[in-house]
């Protein structure tokens, strides 16, 4: 047995990694998508009341804090608002408390933007790049699927998510095992979603889950012809969320607005909200889609590696 100051990963899986990283980089060079990199500290953080940032100290004198970005998201839309064309960033990035077998609180991520797609574009975008992956791998798979989120639970709860009642919902969550306080509908529905919709999905295919709530749209645009979904999906491959991607929302008041929204629920937590991506956006960001991609759990699945240690030259938690 190694030791835990020896890296657990073998030299063959490093050197597939490195491989994956390789082929990622063909991909976009095939597709003249320009590789950049952009700050790892920030004086301004991530406002998603889902995700919490890790923290050190000020790097400017207009604030008490700097944080470790959680995505290269921010810099790379300001990159797109200079006029920079399509960009894609492969880069370390930081989540506090997300520790399991498939989250480390440091991770790889592959975001990129691709200006004039809207998300169905960008979902065959992403498939382009996965299948020429799986290839690469020598994966056997199937053609992908796309479902809605609403159809997801037709399919598999039969559940019409828009007639549901809360109390309803609250119930079928509590026979599916859950145990706590009372969940709001966009709680219940991600409860569901993960313990009894994912692990469902067919696993030899790609799947596209896209039109989430209008509730959960973070910063992708809502849809103009049904208000109460948002243009942003979720790919899964192998029962594993690989992917969220977005037809992004390109109004800065908006977008200061979601940001705010978001400090108003964290109350004394309350994020520096960056505005020079308002700025930038002000200026003009021109219609785009993007999507983040998770290398480390990509290249679990692409391997049969069932925990995420098994693909980290280090796991940070034990650094």
């Amino acid at each position: 047995m190694k030791q835990s100051y020896l890296s657990q990963c073998s030299l063959p899986l490093l050197k597939q990694r490195a491989f994956l990283l390789q082929k990622i980089r063909q991909y976009f060079e095939s597709e003249t998508v320009l590789e950049v990199e952009t700050p790892i500290l920030s004086s301004a953080g991530n406002t998603d009341i889902h995700i919490d940032s890790f923290t050190s100290q000020a790097i400017n004198r207009d604030s008490d804090k700097s944080y470790l970005r959680t995505s290269p998201e921010f810099p790379l839309k300001r990159l797109i608002c200079s006029g920079v064309g399509d960009v894609f960033e492969i880069g370390k990035v930081f989540r506090y408390g997300e520790v399991s077998r498939t989250h480390n609180i440091e991770f790889t991520l592959l975001e990129w933007y691709r200006l004039g797609f809207d998300y169905l574009q960008l979902i065959r975008d992403v498939e382009s790049l996965f299948f020429s992956l799986f290839d690469a791998f020598n994966v056997n798979y199937e053609s992908s699927q796309t479902l809605t989120f609403f159809q997801s639970f037709q399919n598999v709860l039969a559940i019409n998510i828009e007639e549901i009642t809360l109390q309803e919902l609250n119930q079928i969550c509590i026979a599916n095992d859950y145990s706590g306080s009372v969940l709001s509908k966009d709680e219940a529905l991600d409860y569901l979603f993960a313990c009894q919709i994912q692990p469902q999905l067919a696993k030899d295919s790609l799947t596209f889950i896209t039109h989430y709530p209008a509730s959960q749209a973070a910063l992708s645009q809502i849809d103009l012809d049904n208000p109460q979904y948002s243009l942003r999906f979720e790919v899964f491959y192998q029962g594993q969320e690989l992917g969220n991607g977005y037809q992004e929302l390109t109004d800065a008041k908006e977008l200061l607005h979601r940001f705010e929204k978001d400090n108003s629920k964290r109350g004394a937590n309350a994020i520096r909200i960056d505005e020079n991506l308002i700025h930038a956006m002000n200026v003009g960001m021109p219609a785009c889609s993007g999507v983040a991609v998770g290398i480390d759990r990509l290249l679990m699945v692409l391997l049969g590696i069932e925990d995420i240690s098994g693909v980290l030259s280090f796991n940070a938690c034990n650094s």
